[in-house]
């Protein structure tokens, strides 16, 4: 029995992996998309499932713009702290602001809008291929 518990209480003192630990923000990949008139630049988003990536949503347009992508953002892990700003799958930025959103992609293909009236009907949509 102490034996058991001598294995026991040096097994506590090993460090967890750092997977275990959660993803390091620190050294996540950055992404900037630019949301204009009708446009995301780029359109087609590449990203690879698991690897911590930071969207840097800029709004370059004089007028208020989001990021909607709700299956992207559902099937994703993401940062504690930005998940306030990711409502039903869909991110504001208003005219001239900018906002980050770190997170863990899935793999999978997801649909991306613009979900203000007529925004998509003009054009603003595109993609997200996590592989």
């Amino acid at each position: 029995m102490i034996r058991l518990l001598a294995i026991a209480a040096g097994l506590a003192l090993i460090p967890a992996p750092a997977a275990a630990q959660g993803p390091d923000w620190a050294h996540a990949h950055r992404v900037e998309v630019k949301l204009s008139n009708f446009d995301f630049t780029p359109s087609a988003l590449h990203l690879h499932a698991g690897q911590p990536v930071v969207l840097h949503l800029v709004n370059t347009s004089s007028g208020g713009h989001d990021f909607t992508a709700p299956r992207f953002f559902a099937a994703a892990q993401v940062r504690p702290q930005d998940r306030g700003a990711v409502d039903e799958g869909s991110v504001e930025v208003g005219k001239g602001r900018a906002v980050d959103i770190a997170l863990v992609p899935k793999a999978g293909r997801y649909p991306l809008k613009c979900s203000h009236a007529f925004h998509k009907t003009f054009g603003m949509s595109g993609s997200i291929l996590v592989d």
